[in-house]
Parts: structure tokens; sequence; C-alpha cells
């Protein structure tokens, strides 16, 4: 079986103005069950992927109308793409850092020229992966378990209740350990771009969850937002 099959045929974009690379990549990927479509800069990318929505976008860099840097960005800030996968493809030698790659939200990127066997088995590792934590049911950090399939949880082995909003944060908090979010993050990722609510909210729910598991379980860094630990200090 073609571990891509595992991926439910996932839609992939491919995005260059070097009409041999696409043909190159569409080439590989077709044999490996991706659905694929194709846009030959990133202004014809930002066109097809708003339809298309691709689980991933195999994009290159150096781009004319639109380079690959600014289309990510574009992409990134539409509310309903924000989780595409974004790897770039980069000349040996181009003026290129990782740090403008994943400013503008890259998971990853490739130097070329391209090797095909690689490409394909680090395009299934980069969506196993995001499979892998879409997927997750059970949680267990310390003394915390969560089970996401029957909206409970428990912590040394006692039952927290948790009205919905507050078992979804701490899902998320617990989902992402040692990982900093800024209020906004988290108001986006549980209660949704689309629906109004204060910062405070945040605030007033993990006040509310330090109340049922220890404080130290979600620290407060100032300024910042907040982090998952179950490190004391």
């Amino acid at each position: 079986m073609n571990m891509s099959t595992q991926f439910n045929q996932a839609k992939i974009l491919l995005v260059d103005d070097d009409p041999d690379i696409l043909e190159l990549l569409e080439y590989n990927l077709a044999k490996e069950n991706y659905v694929l479509a194709k846009a030959h800069d990133g202004q014809e990318a930002l066109e097809i992927v708003k339809q298309f929505k691709p689980a991933l976008i195999i994009m290159d860099v150096m781009m004319p109308v639109m380079d690959g840097i600014e289309t990510a960005r574009k992409i990134k800030a539409i509310p309903e793409l924000k989780n595409t996968l974004i790897l770039f493809l980069t000349a040996r030698g181009e003026e290129f850092t990782e740090v403008a790659a994943f400013d503008a939200g890259a998971h990853d990127y490739i130097i070329k020229p391209i090797k095909p066997r690689a490409l394909v088995s680090r395009i299934n590792a980069i969506l196993k992966r995001d499979t892998a934590e879409e997927s997750q049911e059970i949680i267990s950090i310390g003394g915390l378990v969560i089970n996401r399939t029957q909206y409970a949880a428990t912590f040394d082995g006692r039952t927290l209740v948790l009205p919905k909003k507050e078992f979804e944060l701490l899902s998320y908090l617990a989902k992402n350990p040692n990982k900093v979010f800024n209020r906004d993050e988290l108001l986006e990722k549980v209660w949704g771009s689309d629906v109004y609510v204060v910062e405070r909210t945040v605030d007033v729910h993990i006040r509310k969850l330090r109340e049922k598991i220890p404080e130290y379980y979600i620290k407060t860094l100032k300024g910042v937002g907040y982090l998952f630990s179950i490190e004391k200090a």
C-alpha cells in the first residue's frame, strides 16, 4: 500500500515558474496517489488555493509576480488556510534564510536540485506528523489524562469537571507542551476567529483551570502569554 493512502489522498498544490520543475514534481507525486494542482506563480497560487484547499503547498521561493515568501504570508493570513502546510523549494546559493521561511509560515524547505525519492519521503513525514497530531485522542502528561473522544479528563485518577471551553483550552495547551502562546493565539484556536471574545476571557479560564490542576502546569509569562509544562521551576 502506498504510504500516501494513509492521508486520504492528500491534496498538494505545486507552485513553481519553471515548467520542468512542475513536471518533475507532478510525475513523482502522482505515483504516490496524491491529488495535485499546479500554479506558475504566487498570484495564481492564491487564486487556486482558496478553492483547492490543499493539505500541503510545495512552493518555489523565487518567482515572478509574487515570490514564495510573500505568497506564504498571504495564504497564512486567510483564517481557513492558516494551518496549511508549506514546503519551500530554494536553489543552492539563492538569497534565502531559514528565518524568512519560518517567519512566513513554512514547515520545511528543500534545496534544489530536487531528489525525487528524498522529496517524497519528506512529504510523507510532514503529512504523517500533522495527521498524528490532529488525530491524537488521549493525552497523558504527568498526572493529567485527557480523553478527547469521550470529552473527559482526570488528574491523579480524580475526575475533573470542566465546561466545554475549559476542556478545549486545556486540551490544546496539553497537546503543545513547552510552547508559548499569546492570548490572541489561544482565542483563535479555542474560540475561533469568527467569534468576538475579549482577551480577558483566556485569563479567566486559565484561573479556573488552575483551581483544578496544579498551578504550575500552566505558567504565565508576563507580557508574553502562557506555557503548559509539568516542571515546577
